[in-house]
This record gives C-alpha cells, structure tokens and sequence, in this order.
C-alpha cells in the first residue's frame, strides 16, 4: 500500500491544503489502518457503515483514547468530505470512554534534580521545555530569529493546530541560549559554504533562494547530519530529532531515582502547575500554553487541588474537638 497512486494523491492533497507534516504522517496512518482493517477495501467502494464499524472496533476492541479515536475521525472525514467530496451525515459509532487522568507533575526540586543530571545541550532542551512551558517539537523546531533576548520572549510558530503564540524566556537560559545559537550559526556558515543551510517551510525556499543563508532561519538546536528535504528532497539541515532528548531524558531520570512515569511533555505540565502554585492567573497560563480552552488549562488547578477552595477533609475536624 505504501507508494500506492491512491496514498500519493492523498499524501499531495493534503500537502496542498498546506497541513504540516505531523499531520500528513498521522492522517495517513489512519486511513492505512482503515483500509487494513477492511480487507484492503478501496475507500470509495465503502462509507458511514464501514466508517462507523472501524470506529467502534477502536473504542470497544482497541481500547484507545478518545483522543486517539477522534483523531482517526477527522483523517476519515478528511478523506470523505475533503477529497473525495462524499457527505458522512450521522455516523452513530460507538464512542471510547472519556478519561480524566491527571497530567504527571514534578517538584521543583525533582526537576532540578533531574536537569542537573543533564548537560549542555540536553539540558538546554529540557530548560526550556520547563522554563518556557514548550512541548518536545516546539523547541527543538525553534529558529535563532524565535528567540528575543532583550524582551525574554520566545516565539512558538506553527504550533499544536498551526497557532503561534509568544511565551517566557527565562533570564537564566539566555547566556546558555546564545551560546548554543552562535554555535549553530557556526554549522551554517560551514553547510553555507557548501551551498547548503537548514530546512525551510513550505515554498520559502523558491520564494526565496537564498533564504538558507539568512541567520534567523537557522535551527537552534540543528541536527548533527544533513538529510534531505521531505518535501524537496534537496539536502538540508533539519533540526535535531526528539528521540535524541528522549533517551538522554530517561537516562537522567535513573540516575535521579525519581520513581514517576517522566517524559518530556512532564515538564511542561510542571511549568503549567508551578505558575498557577506561584499565583499566576489562569488565563495567563492558558495563553502561555497555546491551550485553545481554558478547561483544558483547568487540569492543572486539579493537580494542585485548587478546585477543592479551602475544603479540608473531614479527618480534620476532630483536631477542632481536642
């Protein structure tokens, strides 16, 4: 199936309609999966019936979340309604159980004691993911012109639902920071040489041919090969891949023998809790994050137990009776 006329025609459409490449890879999955789970079944010989029936296996026999399950949806309904221009109506499936579970958080004094089994580098990562309340992709994405030192601000462009929003930069990152920027200028200039430099978005690179040269599209935290474009296919720089931060994570998790399910995204929950902790006004929060809701910020007031408003157990009371 993979490389199949019908998958390329969709992977362009969607490249058309300018969705990012988390996106493509994703909406693609799904509707692989969907087609898998029907016997390889071309999508235009099925529709709500099949749709629904995939759906369903999801929730009942996968187990997955409801957000898992509501992102296969929208890959369908984008390849029903979007392409092949094919109206759903009311599809009746059945839907997976809607889960609260409370976000992960560290102590301050568990992510200092994590961070400092970091160095260089992987310590500037997680830094940032805490001090400026990034997820993994945000800043390993981020460009030498997303950072203003004198304001302490940094620029997250086409983040979660292609948003961009500005968020802290903490005073303490910003010798580290232009260390490691003037090192990845450094890269430039040598790949510049070469008549090389960093991978650009969508048509930037046609719009503006020497646009690779610029300092400001530099990566930040640049990868340590050269790979082709995937889109272009011409050789670039990309940025650095997650799984390089992961792993050097996990490994400073051990060693700190902090006993909690830790990930990258953890530290963004931690930078969320201990703003609200500190008295941060939750709208505040919420335009840090990016969160379209502010009952998605709302979590957080659960982890600090803010939703209770002074409730005390009732335990406590027989201290009253001594």
């Amino acid at each position: 199936m993979a490389g199949s006329p019908f998958i390329e025609s969709l992977r362009a459409e969607i490249r058309v309609r300018g969705y990012s490449l988390r996106t493509e890879k994703t909406y693609i999955f799904w509707i692989k999966r969907f087609i898998l789970f029907h016997g390889k079944r071309h999508p235009r010989d099925m529709g709500p019936e099949e749709i629904k029936a995939f759906l369903s296996w999801l929730a009942v026999s996968r187990h997955v979340a409801v957000n898992t399950q509501k992102v296969a949806l929208n890959a369908l309904v984008f390849l029903y309604q979007k392409v092949m221009h094919r109206q759903l109506g009311e599809l009746g499936f059945q839907p997976a159980r809607k889960q609260r579970r409370l976000p992960v958080v560290l102590t301050p004094e568990e992510v200092f004691k994590i961070i400092n089994q970091l160095s260089d580098r992987n310590q500037l990562v997680i830094q940032m993911l805490y001090g400026s309340g990034l997820r993994i992709s945000e800043c390993l994405r981020l460009r030498v012109q997303d950072i203003c030192f004198s304001s302490l601000a940094v620029t997250v462009k086409d983040g979660k639902g292609n948003k961009d929003r500005i968020t802290l930069l903490s005073k303490h990152l910003v010798a580290p920071l232009q260390e490691m920027v003037n090192l990845a200028l450094a890269v430039q200039k040598t790949d510049n040489e070469q008549g090389l430099g960093p991978s650009l978005p969508d048509a930037l690179g046609r719009k503006y041919p020497n646009a690779f040269r610029s300092p400001g599209w530099m990566y930040i935290f640049p990868s340590s090969t050269l790979c082709p474009h995937p889109l272009t296919g011409e050789l670039c720089r990309h940025h650095l891949h997650d799984t390089v931060i992961r792993k050097a994570l996990q490994a400073a998790v051990r060693a700190s023998d902090i006993r909690k399910k830790i990930s990258c995204h953890t530290f963004r929950h931690s930078f969320a809790t201990h703003l609200l902790q500190s008295g941060c006004d939750i709208r505040t929060v919420q335009e840090l994050l990016g969160h379209n809701d502010v009952s998605t910020t709302q979590i957080y007031t659960h982890v600090i137990g803010q939703h209770f408003a002074g409730t005390t157990s009732p335990l406590d009371r027989f201290q009253l009776l001594k």
